[in-house]
């Protein structure tokens, strides 16, 4: 019998494993590799040449997704990419579809759902398996294009961020780890659809999302005028 050989790259070691021993109870399936960051999954995919990549999204290394996902698969064009995440947004999902995805699933699917998604991936055909969280699915879109409104947490990352702070920075103003801040970078990423700090930054100005930082900081420099005195004036002495 033929096994459908399967890389893991999750940066959760705890997770990882767990994922490994699932997938090695089923007859037909072997692990070949496991990698904890972008770099080491494209390197030990060249090395073993899996069937399957389960690729998760969160791991360090794997900022830009979709460039992942193009680099992967441009080296090793024979393996079929699913990606594991718990953030799903539609527009995320949309993304990634044109470059060759088998899948899209949320870190609570079942574990009949993977084992199916891992087979159906490597059946004959082009089918896509997702598994979308309920809240993606009821999430709003905006009426201009498609994209999601950004939240309020987003918005106020990305005004941070356009006046030139660093992730970092953001954390400590906002009371929130570092982590949260790039999963929510990673949000607005995906909803302006920009690729960079300062091209989303502008979008969201340009959308009237955020005020323009500049503007801020004029306001902010620009002195009080002192209105000339009225009434009559003191005798020169």
């Amino acid at each position: 019998m033929n096994r459908i050989r399967i890389l893991i790259a999750d940066d959760h070691t705890l997770l990882r494993n767990a994922l490994a021993e699932l997938l090695r109870s089923e007859e037909d399936f072997e692990v070949v590799a496991g990698a904890a960051d972008a770099s080491e999954m494209i390197r030990m995919a060249e090395e073993t040449v899996p069937h399957i990549v389960l690729m998760d999204l969160e791991m360090p290394g794997n900022g830009q997704p979709a460039a992942v996902v193009r680099r992967l698969r441009e080296r090793v064009p024979t393996a079929r990419v699913l990606i594991l995440s718990m953030h799903d947004s539609p527009a995320l999902v949309q993304s990634l579809l044109p470059l060759g995805i088998r899948g899209f699933l949320h870190k609570t699917v079942t574990h009949q759902a993977l084992t199916a998604a891992v087979r159906d991936a490597c059946a004959p055909g082009s089918h896509v398996t997702l598994s979308l969280s309920a809240e993606s699915l009821a999430a709003p879109h905006a009426a201009d294009g498609g994209d999601e409104v950004l939240s309020a947490r987003e918005r106020q990352v990305i005004e941070l961020a356009a006046r030139g702070m660093s992730n970092q920075q953001i954390a400590r103003r906002l009371e929130i780890v570092e982590a949260t801040v790039k999963r929510h970078m990673r949000n607005i990423f995906d909803k302006l659809q920009a690729r960079s700090r300062v091209e989303a930054a502008n979008k969201a100005v340009e959308r009237g999302l955020i005020s323009s930082p500049v503007a801020a900081a004029r306001s902010a420099h620009t002195p009080i005028p002192i209105p000339p005195p009225t009434g009559s004036t003191a005798p020169v002495m």
